[in-house]
């Protein structure tokens, strides 16, 4: 009833089988991105690694890890800068934005109130906006 013809070591076997095909194709996709990545390497140099990587895989990314993985991480490290102040300077202009349409607002209600005159409605409007 609870015989079966595969025993838990070869479950054990197979399940880590598939962690380490897992494991090995994601260090060669994060390789072949660093490649592509990278702005050190010309288009042939690009071009020479990419084959030496699908001729020879292992050999190749090996190679690759030992001649350029201590740099990968500083590539990482620019392209993680370059996102947040990308974002930062997002963040600022849309902020930015925000407190400008909030003085608009509170102009228009100054306007409608009667507290300030079309002209100087208008050039506090161009000084906002300026």
């Amino acid at each position: 009833m609870f015989g079966s013809s595969y025993p838990l070591l070869n479950t054990f076997w197979t399940i880590l089988y598939f962690f380490a095909f897992f494991l090995w194709l994601m260090i060669l996709f994060r390789v072949i991105w660093d490649i592509f990545r990278s702005h050190d390497l010309g288009g042939w140099g690009k071009a020479g690694w990419l084959l030496f990587i699908l001729i020879l895989p292992f050999l190749g990314v090996f190679v690759y890890l030992v001649a350029r993985g201590g740099s990968m991480h500083e590539r990482d490290i620019r392209v993680a800068q370059a996102q947040d102040q990308a974002l930062r300077s997002w963040a600022q202009q849309a902020a930015g934005s925000v407190s400008t349409a909030d003085e608009l607002t509170k102009l228009a209600d100054l306007r409608s109130k009667g507290a300030l005159n079309d002209a100087e409605f208008d050039r506090a409007k161009a000084k906002i906006l300026a």
